[in-house]
């Protein structure tokens, strides 16, 4: 009986053994689990952050495709404003070269009527003294 209870014994020992030999594998499993959900959430939350910076650079290229069109139009605007400004330019210019003629044209008229005033005036006051003249020739 002895040889059995030894035997027991032993059995009982390895038996331990191995329980307290799963109970670290056990422990290390959850360890493992632990770890692995750890990795599962950091990549679940890595993956997230990833969506949103995706949303995020699509909303930038958005608004820059949108400023890029607004400085585009701002672009053909300030063409536009040159031209006609460039337009305007032309007309002042011919409108400076019109007006200088119509005073030209309006000091020689002027010139013209005042010779013409004179002349006038000359024959008048030549009548005046012919008709002094005669009164005088026929005493």
């Amino acid at each position: 009986m002895s040889t059995d209870k030894t035997m027991s014994e032993l059995n009982r020992v390895k038996a331990e053994v191995g329980r307290e030999a799963a109970e670290d594998l056990r422990e290390e499993a959850d360890q493992q689990r632990d770890s692995a959900e750890e990795h599962r959430t950091f990549a679940e939350s890595a993956r997230a952050q990833a969506e949103q910076f995706r949303v995020l650079a699509e909303e930038a290229r958005a608004l820059r495709e949108q400023y890029r069109e607004e400085l585009e139009s701002v672009r053909q605007e300030r063409e536009a404003i040159r031209h006609a400004a460039e337009e305007a330019r032309k007309a002042a210019e011919e409108a400076r070269h019109a007006t200088v003629a119509a005073v030209a044209a309006t000091a020689d008229a002027l010139s013209a009527k005042l010779a013409q005033m004179q002349f006038l005036e000359e024959a008048r006051s030549t009548l005046r003294q012919l008709k002094r003249a005669k009164p005088d020739d026929i005493h």
